[in-house]
């Protein structure tokens, strides 16, 4: 299996330039459940977009400290992009950003979490679980860090799972696209580091809250498998 990933992530800070990229990130979690599988990373944040994903069995759109509605030429471009993918019928996936810009792209809508920040280990509730879900615990953990969410979904789309704070934490259309507003590339020791990378940034009860809730581990593996099956059954 191939699989294209398109690396939106924005942050060229000191601090990221001490952790692996989303590209690498997004890597090393397929390669939990899938280790012989290939990936290619496209720096679409600097107008690095494929020129065909014909070769491609699949492809993913990271997270981003970038918002959907931002008027950069790679985000048109992207959404653009998100649309001849789908019509094709290539399996999508997206995570955060690429969760939004999904959505946006196909007719849905983002805005500003009316809660504000979600930050740390959150759980969603598998409210109509697709059968590549299969083995997710009922209330999956994975970590969080957004302010923007999915507040109208796409025509065709279904809600997967949700919470009080993002009623559309999850969503699929058809068996050819699905999404999380959440991190599942994010190992422990990142988002720990993050963390405090953002005193002063975010509310200190934000933060806070997040520290308190990084003591429980993330369903990483059982995700990474849910994705896996996803491009598997979507061939």
């Amino acid at each position: 299996m191939r699989i294209a990933i398109l690396m939106t992530n924005t942050d060229e800070s000191e601090f990221s330039g001490r952790h692996p990229k989303d590209g690498e990130k997004f890597t090393a979690l397929l390669h939990l459940v899938r280790p012989d599988w290939q990936t290619q990373v496209f720096a679409v944040k600097d107008g690095v977009f494929p020129e065909s994903l014909d070769r491609f069995d699949g492809v993913m759109i990271t997270g981003s400290p970038a918002s959907v509605h931002d008027t950069d030429p790679w985000v048109g471009r992207l959404l653009d992009l998100i649309r001849d993918i789908v019509a094709k019928g290539i399996p999508l996936f997206g995570a955060c950003f690429g969760h939004q810009a999904i959505a946006l792209a196909l007719g849905g809508k983002v805005e500003q979490n009316p809660g504000g920040w979600v930050f740390g280990r959150t759980e969603t509730e598998l409210t109509d679980p697709a059968p590549w879900m299969q083995g997710l615990p009922g209330k999956t953990g994975l970590y969080a860090a957004h302010v923007e969410q999915v507040t109208e979904l796409p025509e065709g789309a279904r809600i997967l799972s949700g919470n009080a704070d993002c009623a559309a934490g999850a969503f699929a259309i058809g068996n050819h696209v699905y999404t999380t507003q959440y991190h599942p590339e994010m190992t422990p020791g990142f988002i720990a580091a993050l963390t405090e990378e953002m005193q002063g940034k975010l509310p200190d009860e934000v933060l806070d809250k997040a520290r308190a809730s990084l003591s429980a581990p993330a369903d990483t593996e059982s995700f990474a498998e849910s994705l896996a099956r996803f491009f598997e059954q979507a061939r």
